[in-house]
Order: C-alpha cells, then structure tokens, then sequence
C-alpha cells in the first residue's frame, strides 16, 4: 500500500477497535454488530418519539387529527310529533331523502362545471335560481362541508342523482314532515322548511342545514320540537381514506308537543263552517272555540285555508306558488291577525260599562223608534240621524242585549235626552280592562293587537276633532274599534266564567292557565249581561233564537257590521254553553255575508249541537 492512502475497511477496523475492543472479530461479525448498533439506535428514536405523540403531545394531535376529519349529519334528529288533546296524532316523520352540495367538492370545480350542476339541480328539485343562491349565499362553509338544497325528494329523483353522479352533488336519507289533516290544521300547526338568512339571523345556534318551523305551532315551539342532529367523526388519512369512524354527537330526537285542541271537533268546526260559506258564495270566515274554564283553545278554523303538506313536498312547488300569489291569502290567520269591527258582540261589554258605572240600573228603559236625531250645529234643519237596526219600543238592558238594540247603546255609550251616556274616554278604559288593543300573549306567531280609537289619534291622523256621531258608532261596534276574532272571543268567556279573562293557549303543558284580567268585583252586573245574552237564544224575539231548539242552555250575541263603506256586511257570532257551567265559547265570522247575522247563526248552531252530542252528553 503507498502512504497517503487509506483503505476503509481498514479504517473502519481500527475505530471499532478501539471503541468496542473488537479487533479478534472476523470482518462478518462486525458488520452485524454495527447493523444492530443502528437498528437500536433508530428503534428507540422512533419508539421515544410514539411516546411523545401518545403520551406529552396526545393531546395536541389529537385536535389536529380531529381538525382534519369530515364531519357529517349521522342521522338527522326526527321532530317532536304533535298531538291533540286526545292524544292523536297530527303530524308524522316520513323518512325522505335530500340533496346536497359537498362544497369541498362543488367549489373546486370549473366555472362550467358548477353551472351545468345548478341547472340540473334546479330542473330537477324545481327551484328558483333565487333560492339555489340564497341557500349557497347562507351557508356556513366553515362548519357545514354539506348545503342542503331540498328537504323532500322523491326515490325516483333520488335515484336519478345517483345515477348521473353529479360533481359535489349528494343524496342522503333525512326526514319530512307529514301533516293527516292538511287545510283542517294548517292555520295551528303551519309548516317547516328549511333554515333561511332571517332564521338565523333570528336564532344564531341555526345552521342552513337545519330544518326549522316556519309558520304556526311549528314556529311558536320549534326549539322544542326541533331536537338535535348526531354527528359523527371520519378520521382520514393524509390522502384522504378513512381509518375510522366514530360518534361525535348522539341524536337527540325532538320533544314532542301536546295541544288543547280537539282534533275530530276541529274537522268538523272546519266542514261546516266551509260549508255555511260555499252555501252563500263565499270563502272567507273564522270559527274558534275556547274553554271558557281556562282559555284552552278548542277549535282554530281560518278560510280559506291551503295543504300545508305542499310546503314540505318538493315536487308540489307549483302548488305552492299558486297559495302565495293567492288573491284570497290562504296563508292569512283571521283568528289571530286579522282586524274586524265587532259590531254588536261588543254589545255585553257596554252594557256591563253602564251597569257598574251607573249609567243605568237594570230597570232602566230606552225608548226605540228605529233611529235617534242629533241636532246639526251646520245646518238645523237636518239633524244627523243615527238608526236602530228596526224599531224596539221600549227595552231595558235584558231585552236590548236580545233584540240587539242599536238606540239603547247609542244611548247609554254617547248619551241621549236624560241618560248622560258612558263617553269615549270610559268606553276606552272598559275596552282597556278587557286588553283590546292589546295582545292575548296566544302561543302562535302573527297576534295582531287590534286597535282602540281616541279623539287625539283621531285629529292626529285626520285633522278632524271627536265628535258624538264617533261615540255611538263605536257603541255598537263600528267606527274605528277593531278586535281579532281571538280577542272578541276570549272576552265573551270571561263574560261566561263571571268576569276571569284568561290567556288563550293551544299548548296543553307548556302554558297552562293564566289570569290576564280579573273582573270578578263585578259579578253582580255579569250576572244582568249573562240574562240578556240568555234572552238572545230563549226569547221569540231574540236575535239568536235558532239556537232555543238545541236540548241545553245557551247564551249568545250576533252581530252584523257593516264594512267598506256599507257595501259588505259580516256576520258574527259569539256565544257560550252550558249556561249555568259553561265549558265552550265559540265565534263564527263569515266575511261578505249576504243576510248579516242569520248566516253565522245556523253554523254555530251545527257546532254547539256536534260538541253536545259528542263531548258534552
């Protein structure tokens, strides 16, 4: 060998050597040793550095790990069913598919290509390119890798989507509402949907995933019935595979929601009274029931009503649009939204007024002959005339509630010759103590709080001061006084019970009875009103007399206000029964009635008998 060469094997040698003593070895078994010398050295790096990602730093990769798992719906949470009184059943979980955009793989794609989906997705689900980017527009791509597009698709749909495989398009297995009774229960119940931008906005834990109560009961209680999704977690590898899954979040199903409703009473409200309209040519009314014991809502019935199954269903999109374009609004809530002049149903308020006021005692008579003149201060010569309905004679405050009197209650509301009159400022507090102009507080979204008119708003909107003409018209319900049939109602129960005016609910355990109003002090003047709405059914001459045929006691009021400048009359009805321990309240309202109150009449008649003879006897 020359100098300054070096051979390596030998150099090797010679570190080994010294290191390890092992010049005697042969050359094999010094190899094999300095392979086992790495091999351990590697080993208890790697085995130090598991420790470390299991033991000191699990922690840590456990959160990244969870960071870049997918996390989807398991099974989304059934809502809570509701039920009637009875216990039956009115609404269903019907298992249904959906379809979603996967953003992670929609928005990856071309312009071209996420056209081409869009198109697809609207022709086949038949929305709106409007809704299709409200639901992209809303969607939290943060938290939900899935948009959901349509809650209800049909199998044959479904399978379709599978099939064509479009990009980021997915079908998973959901549920859908299901409503039995359809237009009978649409007004109470309403519909679900899916989660919009002001749903959110209202309620920031929502996610545009979630299926929510848009309309009714469904709104009004849908943090109950809503229950919660389970997720779970899809661990995944670097590329993408999945290792495992697990749970993340159990479902959670819906609560479920008992009413006060009776649901075959409902049907049968909602029938006749449909049929008391179309027997006149009409197709707008309202009919409610109502415990007078306690406020329970029996029976709700707004006309006309629509299939609120068409709002769960993908495939009747066209359905849906015709109810929303509706001229007549099927949508409308009359009970509790809409805004009627009482006309003479406000009749036993005011004569309660007078009674504890003073204004008259019980004996007191007015004399009817068909109209009063009120001298006109402009032109002598041609008094205003306010008329009587027909002339009555005389009539104390028992026959005057009975022949519905229009010249007694111009008398005792605005005055006349010696009866000095309640006034508009008393007549406002009377309507006060029974809350008109003032929500019931009822558990179904939309209460309209009515309106309770006033000389200052009066001159404040019109430029023109009170006048007395303005006090009796609002003594028999006309003018500017506006109720909802729900507020009306609920007065005459507190009329029945002797003066408790209770919450009206629909909720059986969610609300129960609560007192609004206590005018028990004046159970000695109920007891005057209660005999004149008695005399109403059981007199010849009462307005409601039809109702004397019925085998048990009732009490009642009709009236008949005129609307639009006296070119259309509705009908109303509100009375109660038994008479000694009442148990129902109920109104009728037919809008554009052709006779006034002989056409409520004969409906409310059906109903008080079926409630007799199915829940009463």
């Amino acid at each position: 060998m020359k100098h300054g060469e070096l051979d390596v094997e030998e150099a090797a040698l010679d570190l080994w050597a010294r290191d390890f003593d092992a010049l005697e070895l042969p050359l094999s078994a010094v190899v094999f040793r300095m392979s086992a010398f790495v091999l351990l050295l590697l080993g208890g790096l790697v085995f130090g550095r598991l420790v470390a990602l299991g033991v000191a730093d699990g922690e840590f990769y456990a959160e990244r790990a969870l960071l870049n798992a997918d996390k989807v719906v398991l099974k989304p949470a059934p809502r809570g069913i509701i039920f009637d009184r009875w216990n039956e059943p009115l609404t269903e979980n019907v298992p249904a598919f959906r379809v979603a955009l996967k953003s992670s793989d929609f928005f990856t794609r071309s312009e071209a290509e996420r056209a081409e989906v869009l198109r697809a997705l609207r022709e086949t689900l038949g929305v709106s390119e409007d809704e299709l980017r409200e639901r992209l527009e809303t969607a939290d791509l943060a938290t939900a890798d899935r948009i959901v597009l349509a809650e209800d698709v049909g199998l044959e749909d479904a399978l379709r989507f599978k099939k064509e495989a479009l990009p980021g398009v997915v079908v998973e297995e959901g549920f859908r509402r299901r409503y039995p009774r359809g237009p009978s229960m649409a007004h109470l119940l309403g519909y679900t949907g899916l989660a919009a931008a002001n749903d959110i906005e209202r309620d920031p834990t929502l996610q545009p995933n979630d299926i929510v109560g848009k309309t009714g009961l469904e709104a009004e209680y849908d943090a109950l019935l809503r229950g919660r999704d389970g997720t779970l977690v899809k661990l995944r590898t670097a590329t993408g595979d999945v290792l495992e899954e697990q749970e993340k979040t159990a479902v959670e199903p819906g609560k479920s929601l008992r009413l006060t409703v009776d649901a075959a009473f409902q049907d049968y409200f909602a029938r006749r009274l449909a049929q008391g309209l179309s027997a006149l040519g009409r197709t707008s009314g309202a009919g409610l029931a109502i415990d007078p014991r306690n406020g329970e809502i029996l029976a709700l019935v707004s006309l006309p009503s629509f299939d609120n199954n068409a709002f769960v269903d993908a495939a009747r999109s066209g359905e849906r649009a015709a109810i929303l374009n509706a001229r007549a609004k099927p949508l409308f809530n009359r009970v509790v939204s809409g805004l009627y002049n009482p006309a003479s149903t406000i009749k036993p308020l005011h004569a309660l007024a007078a009674l504890a006021e003073q204004v008259v005692t019980p004996e007191t008579e007015v004399f009817s002959a068909g109209y009063i003149d009120v001298a006109n201060p402009y032109d002598p010569s041609r008094p205003s005339r306010f008329v009587d309905w027909k002339p009555h004679g005389w009539v104390d405050v028992h026959s005057a509630l009975a022949r519905s009197s229009n010249v007694y209650f111009y008398t005792v509301g605005g005055g006349y010759g010696e009866i000095k009159g309640l006034g508009i400022e008393r007549l406002r507090a009377w309507w006060q103590k029974f809350l008109f102009g003032t929500a019931t507080g009822v558990d179904l979204p939309g209460e309209a709080k009515g309106f309770i008119p006033a000389p200052d708003e009066k001159e404040e909107r019109t430029g023109e001061i009170w006048r007395i003409g303005d006090t009796y018209n609002v003594s028999i319900g006309q003018g500017d006084l506006l109720v909802t049939p729900l507020q009306l109602l609920d007065y005459i129960a507190a009329i029945a019970n002797g003066g408790q005016l209770f919450r009206p609910h629909l909720a059986m355990d969610e609300m129960g009875r609560e007192t609004l109003a206590d005018l028990t002090p004046y159970a000695a003047e109920l007891r005057e009103v209660q005999a004149g709405m008695f005399d109403a059914v059981e007199k010849p001459y009462g307005t409601a007399h039809l109702l004397a045929e019925l085998p048990f006691a009732i009490a009642a009021k009709t009236g008949s206000a005129q609307v639009e400048n006296n070119a259309k009359t509705n009908a109303l009805f509100v009375g109660y029964a038994p008479r000694e321990r009442p148990e129902i309240a109920i109104l009728v309202l037919v809008e554009d009635a052709k006779e006034g109150s002989l056409n409520a009449v004969p409906i409310a008649r059906d109903v008080f008998a079926w409630y007799y003879e199915n829940r009463l006897r």
